[in-house]
């Protein structure tokens, strides 16, 4: 029997899922952070390797019965991040078909498959990607949080924190983020939190995010009006994506997919309602399938369409 292996990997965490031929879902391996733009080469490597060690040891596979590997990660839209993980994954899997995509390629291919739809990620990062039933595709957003990821969970971390920095300098509204921040990251003062954010904001701003949505809930102000801005920049990326594929008037999937969605009730229908407005008969909803099983279907999807052992990556930049 053939055996398919996917991975889904971003700026928190990795998971692997092991397919057979049936496209029944075998195991599954979680490991942490593969985005390598995010955490280098070497952490990446080591999250997949450990990812897939834990998925094939739980479905007692040995490598060489997988038929086809596609990792799906975010930051693999540059062409020579794709070819690093391709490179690795050869060595990993010399004698499967492997394949390399972005997190967003393997996202449309668990809620879409091959028809047309639109994916809006938000977690570490944000971006939107869709394809119409002509099969043109079209992206937006993904460029990393120092000139994009509006309403990911960094973004949304770094303006709570700098809510806090005008509440303390009497330039915006008091906020309860000022009493909650520090301590939930284990900084005893201001001082140490911005010595921290300094050093790694990564391990900062998205931990932020839980307690913006429990102010959110309390009517905080500050908070309220973060969220309120991620929704609409979110939406925005979705409504670019779907303008370019003309896909206003189209019923088509639209599925949110990361750790923003479903944590709280304000982000998520103020993001629906704008969404509905934009596409009144696209099917909105969260991501019910694995963007590592999207992964894992692509590869078997895509094993018919070339050669075993026959290498390749997403094109999408």
């Amino acid at each position: 029997m053939s055996y398919y292996l996917g991975f889904d990997g971003g700026g928190t965490k990795t998971e692997c899922v092991v397919l057979d031929a049936s496209g029944r879902t075998l195991t599954q391996g979680v490991a942490g952070a593969s985005n390598p733009l995010r955490v280098g080469f070497d952490q990446a490597f080591d999250a997949l390797s450990t990812a897939a060690a834990a998925a094939l040891g739980q479905a007692k596979l040995e490598r060489g019965k997988v038929r086809a590997v596609c990792a799906g990660l975010a930051g693999a839209g540059r062409p020579s991040v794709a070819e690093a993980i391709l490179s690795f994954l050869k060595k990993m899997f010399p004698n499967s078909f492997a394949q390399v995509a972005t997190d967003f390629e393997v996202a449309l291919e668990a809620a879409a498959g091959s028809g047309p739809g639109v994916v809006l990620i938000a977690g570490t990062g944000s971006s939107a990607f869709g394809r119409n039933a002509a099969g043109e595709v079209a992206r937006a957003g993904g460029y990393g949080p120092w000139i994009g990821d509006e309403g990911s969970a960094f973004d949304i971390g770094r303006r709570a924190v700098a809510a806090v920095a005008r509440a303390r300098d009497f330039a915006g509204p008091a906020t309860r983020l000022a009493g909650t921040i520090p301590p939930a990251l284990g900084c005893p003062t201001w001082d140490e939190l911005i010595e921290r954010i300094a050093s790694s904001p990564d391990d900062v701003f998205p931990r932020v995010f839980p307690l913006v949505v429990e102010a959110a809930e309390a009517r905080d102000t500050a908070a309220r009006e973060i969220l309120f801005t991620a929704a609409v920049e979110l939406a925005s990326l979705a409504r670019t994506v779907i303008r370019r594929l003309n896909l206003q008037e189209q019923e088509f999937v639209l599925a949110k997919s990361g750790g923003v969605f479903g944590h709280g009730g304000l982000l998520d229908a103020m993001l629906d309602s704008i969404l509905a407005r934009a596409a009144p008969r696209a099917k909105i909803g969260m991501l019910e399938t694995s963007p590592a099983v999207g992964a894992a279907r692509l590869a078997q999807r895509l094993t018919g369409l070339s050669a075993p052992g026959t290498p390749q990556h997403g094109a999408e930049g």
